[in-house]
């Protein structure tokens, strides 16, 4: 062995190989990036989605509540046990029956 005795270090020049590969990963890590922020499963897809469920889930509590007061106004209307109130109600409503001394007040619903 000798002491003493430096080893020459060559320089390469850079290929363009490296360099092409380099930019296509740098490249492909800026689209996935990308895909990741605006893609079809991306965040901002992700939020639209919450957005959507929150108006779906307003609907549905919406349309639940107006699903009771049918389910309760039928089992009112039941003919073996019928509300007389709700009977006369719809009667007078439907048939403009009433009497001559009487005096009828709509309400909405």
């Amino acid at each position: 062995m000798q002491l003493g005795k430096r080893r020459r270090v060559v320089a390469r020049p850079h290929l363009p190989k490296r360099r092409f590969g380099r930019v296509v990963a740098v490249g492909a890590l800026i689209f996935l990036g990308a895909m990741a922020l605006v893609g079809p499963t991306g965040l901002r897809a992700w939020s639209e989605s919450a957005t959507v469920l929150e108006k779906r889930n307003a609907e549905l509590a919406q349309l639940r509540a107006e699903r009771e007061r049918i389910a309760n106004r039928v089992e009112l209307l039941d003919p073996n046990n019928a509300d007389p109130d709700l009977v006369g109600e719809l009667l007078r409503s439907n048939l403009n029956v009433a009497h001559p001394d009487e005096v009828v007040v709509s309400r909405d619903d």
